[in-house]
């Protein structure tokens, strides 16, 4: 079914259920996010997706479009809200994008240029994070996780179903945790998901390293925005 939503001042159509993020897609107009994954259930845990939906701060992935809604996605305040979480972000962890095998490949950093970011307005944290190396395939540089849960939820053993990654802790005592038992007995293209799925260099394939040359990496061949609006998901 067909409503009628307004969209950054614009009337538009769009199919009723569909969630904002992807309706303003559909539309040429690109919302950030760093949790989402088209056609995966939505998370809601990052928030960078934020807009404005009658007048109130939303998750655009977790709204469905209703007939009448009013959608502000690139209003000054919302944009600079949506800045400032990416920011948060990068200030809660350690990111040292040139030193970095997601460098190039990176959401959290491919994002931060589309927000216009050049430094933080928060300072910086500097955590101390234990890597975990237990595993045989893959390498966890807790440093970088900035807690999507994507990996908790869309990797599982594929014999049970049981999760491979969680979060222990709470606060700033969060981190990322792997069953070494169960990510060992992963296949080579699901460890190859697993880090690709992560949208930083989290989770690494310990096969994998720098093997994509400067100026032919994901983010340099396409922008982030062009992916999501041509709703491209792969490498290429």
């Amino acid at each position: 079914m067909s409503v009628k939503i307004t969209l950054d001042g614009k009337e538009i159509s769009a199919r009723e259920g569909d969630n904002i993020i992807d309706t303003a897609a559909n539309n040429g107009v690109y919302i950030p996010s760093l949790c989402y994954v088209k056609g995966k259930p939505c998370l809601g845990t990052c928030r960078t997706c934020s807009v404005k939906v009658n007048g109130k701060v939303m998750a655009a992935c977790t709204i469905p479009v209703s007939e009448g809604m009013e959608i502000d996605v690139n209003g000054t305040e919302i944009t600079d809200m949506r800045k400032a979480l990416v920011e948060l972000l990068f200030v809660e962890g350690n990111h040292n994008c040139p030193s970095c095998e997601k460098s190039g490949r990176c959401e959290l950093q491919a994002t931060g240029y589309e927000v216009d970011m050049m430094v933080s307005r928060f300072p910086y944290r500097f955590p101390v994070r234990t890597v975990d190396h237990a595993s045989k395939t893959v390498w966890l540089e807790r440093d970088r996780c900035i807690f999507c849960q994507r990996c908790v939820e869309f990797v599982r053993d594929k014999e049970t179903g049981q999760k491979i990654f969680s979060i222990k802790g709470r606060g700033t005592e969060s981190r990322i945790e792997i069953d070494a038992a169960l990510a060992d007995k992963m296949p080579a293209e699901q460890v190859r998901e697993a880090s690709d799925l992560c949208p930083v260099g989290c989770i690494v394939d310990k096969t994998q390293g720098f093997d994509a040359p400067i100026g032919k990496r994901k983010f340099e061949i396409k922008t982030i925005r062009e992916r999501v609006l041509e709703g491209s998901t792969d490498e290429g």
